[in-house]
């Protein structure tokens, strides 16, 4: 058998479980986010995937670890439909705000925070978090950079420090509690605030493909 035919047959084992692995994530997220982590059984998850139950555990070991994995792919999804989403914007304040607008109040954020809290009592999990926190700071500021040289914006910050204390509140207004539609318009409206008091021109935060 020859090396070609060899990397073929791999292929051809692998690529079913990718698709595999693919389809469960997205049947878990819809899920997970109607429901949160408690209120879903890896039973539904498989079911809505056209899966067994065995191939969650398969793939991901435990619900757990499936949850995390779903809301980091969900957190990087959010993270570039922002960055669409400003793209067309004609000042760094309705840049900052269309930014904020996406983010804040979308249910993958909230799957994000409910990530980061599992991961106190599941350090095990926490890699795959960190791992998106690296890519969410280093994608922010790469196109941050490049939206700061083609607009002409300046700032005296350097595009990571931009990046990264926009996660920071962005985070920080999502773990508040209770967010109906007013509360979230009312936290659009604080962070946008946040930001200018920053004086900083607008923020990216696009993320790689997941």
């Amino acid at each position: 058998m020859s090396k070609v035919q060899s990397l073929a047959e791999v292929r051809a084992v692998r690529e079913p479980g990718k698709r595999m692995r693919s389809r469960l994530l997205d049947a878990a997220v819809e899920l997970f986010k109607a429901r949160g982590l408690a209120g879903v059984a890896v039973a539904e998850i498989a079911a809505a995937a056209g899966a067994y139950p065995s191939q969650v555990t398969y793939y991901f070991r435990t619900k757990e670890a499936l949850f995390v994995e779903a809301a980091c792919r969900e957190m990087l999804y959010v993270a570039r439909q922002a960055e669409t989403a400003a793209a067309g914007a004609l000042n760094g304040s309705d840049y900052n705000r269309r930014l904020v607008e996406t983010v804040i109040g979308s249910p993958g954020l909230a799957l994000f925070v409910e990530a980061l809290s599992l991961t106190r009592r599941r350090p095990d999990l926490a890699p795959l978090v960190e791992r998106t926190f690296e890519r969410l700071h280093g994608e922010g500021d790469r196109a941050y950079a490049d939206a700061r040289h083609r607009r002409g914006w300046s700032s005296a910050e350097d595009a990571a420090t931009v990046a990264r204390r926009f996660w920071t509140l962005a985070l920080g207004v999502a773990l508040r509690e209770g967010a109906t539609e007013a509360t979230v318009a009312e936290a659009v409206e604080e962070m946008v605030a946040l930001l200018r008091h920053d004086r900083l021109p607008a923020r990216s935060t696009i993320a790689g493909e997941a």
